[in-house]
């Protein structure tokens, strides 16, 4: 019997069929897995696979991205799946052809009915006997992506070749996954992964595929697992905080760690409590929840933490500039020193350049070089040459980011040859002539990058180009975070239903007026309060709060009231 799991990046795919290969082998069956602990067991596979995920290889079209998958597949199909089947065993793949057909057609564009002929030719007419489809929201899929990332030590400012084109890529492709199945029922079981405890997932699957083992009929078509009491859509703002803590405290007891990841960045006393409840079973988690904070709470919890998880203390900082974060860098350089590095960017202080100056003694160019965007003084120019003297390109397009000054745009010019993709990232937020051509040159190659490099600005260049990608991904609304500007307030209402979190998450640092709330309580009513809407839309309200009270904290201050002392 051939097994195929499907389903976009981060559903969940991978583990639940690794799952099912273990169980299945506990229950007797000889069983071959073609991607045991996600990775693809013919080392062809391995190496096609590497080709079409280079994010370097910015001219690879769809078509050749889409035969270099083909190929990937009809070699593990000769390699590993075919010789399986023919010794009676069990195999069980992540991803086959029917990836191509979603991926290239519905996320791509490319015509359906063109691929068929050429996917029928790789598989040698071998089709899965059952498809397995775990089904989740984009949405969802994307946070729990991050937080693997985040747990496995990955670069998270790196990108595929899909993830250049944007969150939209994944929406098309799971839209082109559900259509596959709507085609096939009796071939696909699609399984919804959205707020199940994976055992529960794991033994549905493994009683639809044991039925099919023994002859037995499946049941259904579409398993929807008994799923939480649904969650009650708020008719107004003040009930968003009430509705978001309930839905984050069921996701606890289902997924903890991505419960912490929710709480990042919120204030206010309620997320810190539950922060205090992960602290010793995440402690890294949750100190990196408390990114962009810098209230007494989020300082002493810091400080209770600084020796037990450094690294992600030092990454908590940000860039605050403050003594009391110079303070704490200063101690947790020497048991975080990249951390500590990277958080100096806009930062030229003396104290700023005291870590620099002994992590240059210490050979710690590169790791200088990712800390100095926005520092435009000659200790940082100097840097910046030997750089490039060292080959560190990368490194030195960074150390550029927030530089809007000709000496920036002419050492960005000479690194374009060698990293495209880290000069894009370099010119967030400018609209220099050497900016808008470079936005101009890449819109059809690094949508996503592109789109999040107009952050700020209210050009009309930068609206058009908004406009262009708004139908197509979510970064084109990234761009316009705090934006009140009428343009702005246009592209929010019209793809509210399209990418609900994304136009709530952009509200933040806007004041929360009548138009700002309806269109958060219309974000999620379209979405049934869905938890990454939910959690959205509670950060602005908690930020918005979290302002009002600081204003009202330093009028007391000016009237004579002592602080009061930091409180974990």
């Amino acid at each position: 019997m051939f097994i195929d799991f499907e389903g976009i990046d981060g559903s969940g795919k991978t583990t639940l069929s690794n799952l099912l290969a273990g169980r299945l082998r506990r229950l007797g069956y000889k069983v071959a897995h073609a991607r045991e602990g996600g990775e693809l067991r013919s080392p062809i596979a391995r190496r096609i696979r590497e080709l079409t995920r280079d994010s370097k290889l910015l001219e690879m079209s769809p078509r050749t991205e889409f035969f270099l998958n083909l190929a990937r597949d009809a070699q593990q199909l000769e390699e590993v799946i075919a010789p399986a089947l023919a010794r009676g065993e069990v195999c069980i793949s992540d991803r086959y052809l029917y990836s191509q057909l979603a991926l290239s057609g519905g996320g791509r564009g490319l015509e359906g009915a063109a691929l068929e002929p050429a996917c029928e030719l790789a598989s040698q007419g071998l089709w899965p006997d059952l498809v397995i489809l775990v089904d989740v929201e984009p949405d969802l899929a994307r946070l729990r992506k991050r937080l693997g990332k985040l747990k496995g030590e990955k670069a998270t400012d790196s990108d595929s070749r899909k993830g250049l084109a944007g969150a939209g890529l994944a929406v098309r492709t799971r839209e082109a996954f559900l259509a596959l199945a709507r085609k096939d029922p009796s071939r696909w079981l699609v399984i919804e992964n959205n707020d199940q405890p994976l055992h529960v997932l794991e033994q549905r699957i493994v009683e639809a595929v044991v039925a099919r083992l023994e002859g037995r009929e499946l049941p259904a078509q579409r398993i929807n697992p008994p799923g939480p009491t649904p969650v009650q859509v708020p008719a107004k703002v003040d009930d968003v905080e009430e509705t978001f803590f309930r839905a984050l405290d069921g996701l606890e007891t289902r997924e903890p760690q991505l419960a912490v990841w929710l709480l990042g960045g919120i204030p206010g006393f309620a997320a810190h409590q539950r922060r205090l409840s992960f602290v010793e079973r995440f402690p890294g988690l949750t100190v990196r929840s408390l990114t962009g904070l810098d209230d007494e709470p989020a300082c002493a919890l810091r400080e209770l933490l600084w020796q037990v998880v450094p690294q992600e203390v030092a990454t908590s900082l940000g860039s605050n500039p403050t003594p009391q974060a110079m303070s704490l860098r200063e101690r947790l350089y020497a048991h975080a020193p990249t951390e500590v590095l990277g958080g100096l960017k806009h930062n030229g202080s003396p104290e700023a350049w005291a870590l620099r100056e002994h992590a240059l003694h210490e050979g710690r160019l590169s790791e200088v070089l990712c800390g100095l965007a926005g520092v435009d003084d000659a200790p940082a120019w100097e840097a910046r040459e030997l750089g490039v003297r060292r080959g560190l390109y990368a490194e030195v397009a960074r150390s550029l980011c927030g530089l809007d000054s000709p000496r920036a745009d002419t050492l960005r010019e000479s690194l374009v040859s060698h990293d495209r993709l880290a000069v894009l990232r370099s010119i967030h937020g400018l609209d220099t002539p050497f900016a808008r051509e470079l936005r101009v040159a890449l819109e059809d190659k690094a949508l996503k990058l592109v789109l999040r490099s107009l952050a700020g600005l209210t050009t009309d260049e930068a609206f058009a180009l908004r406009e262009r990608g708004a139908p197509l991904t979510k970064e084109a609304l990234d761009s316009m975070d705090g934006l009140d500007d009428p343009r702005a307030w246009r592209l929010r209402e019209a793809f509210v239903a399209r990418w609900p979190a994304t136009v709530v998450s952009s509200l933040e640092g806007l004041p929360l007026t009548e138009r700002t709330e309806a269109l958060v309580l219309r974000a999620l009513e379209l979405t049934s309060a869905r938890l990454p809407v939910l959690r959205n839309a509670y950060r602005i309200v908690a930020a918005a709060h979290a302002t009002t009270h600081s204003a009202e904290r330093t009028v007391q201050r000016w009237a004579g009231d002592e602080p009061s002392l930091p409180a974990l």
